[in-house]
């Protein structure tokens, strides 16, 4: 799809983001609507997207496990707040091997209920707490207004569920899970996001508290791109979590439970992409390096494939992931559009005068013309790629960084707010009241996206007044469009 045109993002921004995800070939639609096919390179991004969470998961002591995939009805009717969250979204099977069920069984929207199923059966005492478990699955909510990989029906995730002696433990542990995953979005998907607290209308449905970590997208709509939710005893109550404490007494656990979902994915597209196509952190990309070799003949063809495959063993043996482009029939041009739309953070072209200096031309991904050039010594390219793969990595972080915080406002009133949400963020002292944020939702079509932590550290709510309502703040909170 190299040769076709993608929508400028000044034209139609969510046009430009289908054409990217289809044109740099991450997916596809399905036949089932709501539904997408990760296509191979797709799901190596998310798969580095897992690998990098993992990693961290594993280092503080969490365990992978699986849990079954249907879920009894009457498991999510337990929790009411859960059930009245879900039910919208639910998919229900009714019937199966040709006789309709003893009970209706839920295709798993999230797992709070089936695990916490499992917790009551696994903890008996203090001495099993603190049981850390997380899963690698797929869930399904149906999803009315789908968009690939930001909305669809069936989406992969991570979900963590965790339980505590104590409500100390566990709001330390959701709070300790909301810095691992901002730590993973600034320093492997180059994003820069907001820690904050929902409010009571944007929390997890069954969750004592909500946080998140709000990420801003090129057209300055935000993107919710994880969150960490602290239950308290509400599921624990509900499948009897219990634990005998030090002095024999019967006690309810605390739990917790957290996500990070492929939208992910799509959140990387629309924080670093531009009209070229993808622009991927070097952390997260599946190539970080292509080689394209260029020749006139068959005479040159030989040598510059003998260099290319010996620069290619090289970068290969410093732990780069690297593809040589060794595919017939297509001109340079061609190879170079299609490489910049896949959003390959460096690539390399050696030709016949480069093979004769005994250099390589290095291009970044992230940046135009000129600047993006530079001619390398072969016998370094190795120690060369790693330091411009750095640079290209700090780079994408600035920029989005910068985008960032050139469109975050201060609001003191609807009209200010109203102005700033259609291209920015608005900062404003809120209320939280339902009445209040449906009221501005009516009129900007912004939703609360949280109570950012930084603000709110020092909050003293004396004498402040929400900026919309005038009822007494309960702190600072973001509004903006998102998805």
């Amino acid at each position: 799809m190299a040769g076709q045109r993608v929508t400028p993002q000044s034209e139609d921004y969510a046009r430009w983001y289908t054409d990217v995800v289809r044109m740099a070939e991450l997916a596809d639609y399905a036949p089932v609507r709501g539904c997408m096919i990760i296509r191979p390179y797709g799901y190596e991004l998310w798969e580095a997207v897992k690998a990098g969470l993992d990693r961290r998961f594993r280092e503080t002591g969490h365990q992978n496990a699986y849990f079954p995939l249907f879920i009894p009805m009457s498991f999510i009717e337990r929790e009411a707040e859960h059930v009245e969250g879900f039910a919208p979204e639910l998919a229900v099977v009714t019937h199966a091997g040709g006789k309709e069920l003893d009970e209706p069984l839920v295709v798993r929207p999230t797992s709070e209920t089936i695990i916490g199923h499992a917790f009551s059966e696994w903890i008996q005492s203090h001495r099993d707490l603190p049981l850390l478990i997380n899963q690698w699955a797929n869930v399904v909510r149906w999803e009315m207004r789908p968009r690939l990989f930001l909305r669809t029906t069936e989406f992969l995730w991570q979900e963590g569920h965790t339980a505590h002696a104590t409500a100390d433990e566990a709001l330390e542990e959701t709070l300790s899970i909301l810095d691992i995953y901002a730590d993973f979005a600034v320093r492997d998907a180059a994003i820069p996001v907001i820690k904050g607290k929902k409010s009571a209308q944007e929390k997890f449905a069954g969750a004592t508290e909500s946080y998140t970590i709000e990420a801003m997208m090129r057209n300055a709509w935000a993107l919710q791109s994880g969150t960490s939710h602290f239950l308290g005893q509400n599921f624990a109550r509900v499948f009897d979590i219990t634990y005998t404490d030090e002095d024999n007494q019967l006690q309810h656990c605390w739990t917790t439970s957290w996500g990070v979902s492929s939208r992910m994915v799509g959140g990387i597209v629309m924080a670093h992409g531009d009209d070229r196509g993808l622009r991927l952190p070097p952390a997260l990309a599946p190539y970080q390096v292509v080689i394209v070799p260029i020749w006139r003949n068959d005479e040159d063809r030989g040598t510059v494939l003998d260099a290319a495959q010996s620069l290619e063993q090289q970068l290969i043996a410093g732990r780069l992931r690297v593809h040589l482009d060794e595919r017939e029939g297509l001109t340079p041009g061609y190879k170079f559009n299609d490489w910049e739309m896949r959003g390959v953070p460096l690539r390399v072209e050696i030709g016949p005068r480069d093979v004769a200096a005994g250099t390589v031309v290095f291009v970044r991904r992230d940046q135009e013309g000129k600047a993006s050039k530079s001619a390398v010594d072969a016998a370094g390219a190795r120690q060369e790629a790693h330091r411009v793969l750095e640079s290209i990595q700090e780079t994408l972080l600035e920029d989005a960084t910068a985008f960032r915080d050139a469109h975050l406002h201060d609001a003191r009133s609807l009209d200010e707010l109203r102005e700033i949400v259609a291209e920015g963020w608005a900062l404003l002292p809120h209320c939280g009241t339902p009445a209040c944020e449906a009221a501005i939702k009516e009129q900007t079509k912004a939703t609360s996206r949280c109570f950012p932590l930084d603000r709110n550290s020092e909050w003293n709510p004396r004498g402040v007044a929400c900026a919309v309502c005038g009822k007494p703040a309960l702190g600072y909170a973001y509004f903006a469009r998102a998805y």
